[in-house]
């Protein structure tokens, strides 16, 4: 048991009440963000949207967990949308009811009042990962250094992600036998999750880099080279 309170860090100094009405509630409580979530960013933001939540029960009168119904748990996630833009809203409410449900397994409660509550709509319109304009990425690799050993693998690097839009992992996985000749053209072929693998034909100035890099050097992985780009 020790070990799972030091696990739980925080948690126990900052226990809610509506949560540990017993020494069973309590017990799940923490095995709720100990055994059964891994991800310390994950359990963090668990742990606040619990803390938050229980202190807004408080306020509202509901001192216990029998108490709180799916019109309680709508209500709360009205408040949210007041003050926390949509997906902050749906984090909360994901977290809180995971939580529910541990409990229902408990067994603590009978049944989760946020299973049948929704949040907030939400679509993103927008990518949020920038991509490079073509002038930027220019400067980009006009940048970089070439006199130096490293400057080629970093420039050839680079270049493989701004053409490919290959992920760094997969890009570092790359070696030789990856690059290939077929009816006059430069593909590259990316190691993908799960062990998928990606053939393309490489972009007339990425096959350049790649050139230039292979010319009399002895093939190895990327990810064994330290990055030197600005």
């Amino acid at each position: 048991m020790a070990i799972g309170l030091a696990l739980a860090g925080p948690l126990t100094s900052g226990l809610p009440a509506l949560f540990a009405p017993n020494e069973a509630a309590r017990k799940r409580y923490l095995e709720f963000f100990t055994a059964n979530i891994r991800n310390p960013n994950t359990r963090k933001a668990y742990a606040r949207a619990a803390s938050e939540f229980a202190a807004w029960c408080d306020q509202a009168g509901l001192v216990e967990l029998r108490d709180i119904e799916p019109v309680q748990m709508a209500a709360y996630v009205e408040t949210l949308q007041r003050r926390l833009a949509a997906p902050s809203v749906k984090l909360h409410l994901a977290g809180i009811r995971m939580l529910f449900d541990y409990l229902v397994v408990g067994p603590v409660i009978a049944v989760n009042p946020a299973s049948s509550v929704r949040g907030p709509r939400h679509s993103t319109k927008k990518a949020k990962t920038p991509v490079l304009a073509d002038d930027e990425a220019r400067s980009l690799l006009d940048a970089i250094d070439t006199s130096t050993p490293q400057g080629l693998p970093d420039r050839a690097l680079i270049a493989l992600m701004v053409h490919t839009f290959a992920r760094i992992g997969a890009a570092l996985k790359m070696r030789g036998e990856d690059f290939s000749v077929q009816r006059r053209r430069t593909w590259v072929r990316l190691h993908e999750k799960g062990g998928k693998r990606h053939e393309m034909p490489a972009h007339h100035n990425l096959e350049t880099y790649l050139q230039e890099m292979l010319s009399g050097r002895d093939w190895r992985p990327m990810a064994r080279r330290p990055c030197s780009a600005p």
